[in-house]
């Protein structure tokens, strides 16, 4: 009896590895490297140019932004804005940036410098690093969470920084990339092999991008039921 029952179970076993195993990677989603378009840069055909002339991006702590009066030298400058949302400039003093975009930064300072010390000031502002920006690592990884970034990532440098992938259960077929471009949510599957070969481009991210590390059906499968061996007394038959 119990041998019969062992078999049945190894039978089970088999067959659930090898219905989830045919369906590694991510399914339904554009694979890179299979001929399909690239998962474009979110909103925009340039993210940094996207970055330096949108309306609606909003200045963050830490964020370091590059502040330039015409023909005054001496006020221009590179400022990181501090937890607060604050920076502070010469002849000025404290300015609340935070919340603002470039445009309303502009518009403010021009204000103040004009007010008791220039006449009628140029000023431009450009934000060169966009550390408010986060991108969000989720799945198979072994410190998923989310990422302040700052300046250029990609998709290798990010899930490096989340401490690679779960070895034990991750898919590296699988490795999704889903972000907001044009009013509607896409996403591209990646193979981490080829990432880590060359043989296709590793992708930059963007900030509010989502990595999700899919889990590998027949790991995940086979790692529950091992760990529940000691449960059913599975070993104890053999």
């Amino acid at each position: 009896m119990r041998r019969l029952l062992t078999l049945c179970l190894l039978l089970l076993l088999s067959l659930l590895l090898a219905a989830c195993a045919s369906g590694g990677g991510a399914r339904g989603v554009p694979r890179a490297g299979s001929g399909a378009a690239a998962l474009p840069p979110p909103d925009a055909n340039n993210m940094e140019e996207a970055f330096r002339e949108a309306s609606d991006y909003r200045i963050g702590g830490n964020d370091l932004i590059s502040i330039s009066v015409f023909g005054v030298d001496a006020l221009s400058k590179d400022v990181r804005v501090n937890a607060k949302g604050q920076i502070s400039l010469p002849l000025i003093g404290t300015v609340n940036a935070g919340g603002l975009t470039t445009a309303e930064l502009e518009a403010l300072l021009k204000t103040r410098y004009s007010e008791n010390y220039l006449q009628n000031p140029q000023v431009s502002v450009f934000v060169k690093e966009f550390a408010s920006q986060r991108v969000t690592m989720e799945g198979a990884l072994n410190k998923p969470g989310v990422l302040p970034i700052s300046g250029k990532i990609t998709l290798l440098q990010a899930i490096a920084l989340a401490g690679g992938i779960d070895e034990k259960i991750a898919d590296p077929r699988g490795i999704v990339i889903m972000r907001q471009v044009n009013g509607r949510r896409m996403a591209a599957a990646y193979d981490l092999r080829m990432l880590r070969n060359g043989s296709i481009e590793d992708p930059q991210l963007y900030g509010d991008d989502i990595v999700v590390v899919e889990e590998s059906g027949s790991k995940t499968v086979l790692r529950k039921f091992l760990d529940a061996m000691p449960i059913i007394g599975l070993f104890r038959w053999l």
